[in-house]
C-alpha cells in the first residue's frame, strides 16, 4: 500500500512540474525563434509562465536572444521536481549529480519539443494543409529555424518538403545515439525520473 502512495506522489509531481517545465521551455524556444507573440496560444503561455519569470528578469538579462531568466526558472522547476521525487522514493535530498541530470533533461526536452512539433507539422500538412490555426502557426514558427537550413540542403521537390526528414534524423541521432541518451547512462539518471529521459 505504501508503494502505491509513493508511486502516486511521484506521478503527481512529475505531471504537474512536467507540464509547467514544458511550458517554460516552449516559451524559451518561442523567444529564440522570435514567434508572433500576438498569437493567442503564445499569450496564454506567457500569461501562465510570467509570474515565475518576471521577478528574475530584473536580475538576469536577455543576451543575444537567450533569455537567461526563463532558463533559470526551467532549471529551478526541474530541480525541485527531482529533489521531491528523490525524497519520496527514499533517496538523498540533494546530490551534485542532480544538477547534471537537470541540465541534461533541459536539452532533452528541447529535442522532444522539436520532434513532436515536426510530427504535428507533417500530419497537419496532410490533414489541413491550408489551416491558419494558432497552434499550427506557432508550430511552424517554432520549427522554422531548424527547417530553413535543412531546406538549403534538400529543397522541396514536387511540392513536398523532404527537408523535415533531415531534421528528424538529426534530432534522433543527437537524442538517441550521440549525446542525450549516452550521457544519461553515463550520469546514471534513473529511468523515468526526468521528463524527456
Amino acid at each position: 500500500m505504501t508503494e502505491n502512495f509513493t508511486n502516486a506522489g511521484v506521478y503527481l509531481i512529475q505531471t504537474f512540474f512536467g507540464i509547467y517545465f514544458i511550458l517554460i521551455m516552449v516559451r524559451f524556444l518561442m523567444q529564440v525563434a522570435r514567434v508572433d507573440f500576438y498569437n493567442p496560444l503564445c499569450q496564454g503561455i506567457v500569461k501562465v509562465t510570467d509570474p515565475a519569470i518576471k521577478p528574475l528578469r530584473r536580475i538576469l538579462p536577455t543576451v543575444r536572444g537567450v533569455d537567461f531568466a526563463t532558463l533559470t526558472v526551467a532549471f529551478i522547476v526541474q530541480l525541485i521536481a527531482v529533489v521531491l521525487v528523490m525524497l519520496i522514493v527514499g533517496g538523498y535530498p540533494f546530490l551534485p549529480e542532480y544538477i547534471a541530470w537537470v541540465f541534461l533533461g533541459m536539452f532533452s526536452i528541447i529535442f522532444d519539443i522539436y520532434f513532436f512539433a515536426l510530427l504535428v507539422m507533417v500530419i497537419s500538412s496532410w490533414i489541413a494543409p491550408y489551416s491558419n490555426h494558432p497552434a499550427l502557426s506557432l508550430i511552424n514558427q517554432l520549427t522554422e529555424p531548424l527547417c530553413k537550413p535543412a531546406r538549403k540542403l534538400l529543397p522541396p521537390m514536387g511540392g513536398i518538403d523532404f527537408s523535415i526528414i533531415l531534421v528528424f534524423v538529426f534530432i534522433s541521432l543527437i537524442d538517441n545515439f550521440l549525446v542525450i541518451q549516452p550521457m544519461a547512462k553515463m550520469l546514471g539518471v534513473p529511468g523515468g525520473l526526468i521528463l524527456g529521459l
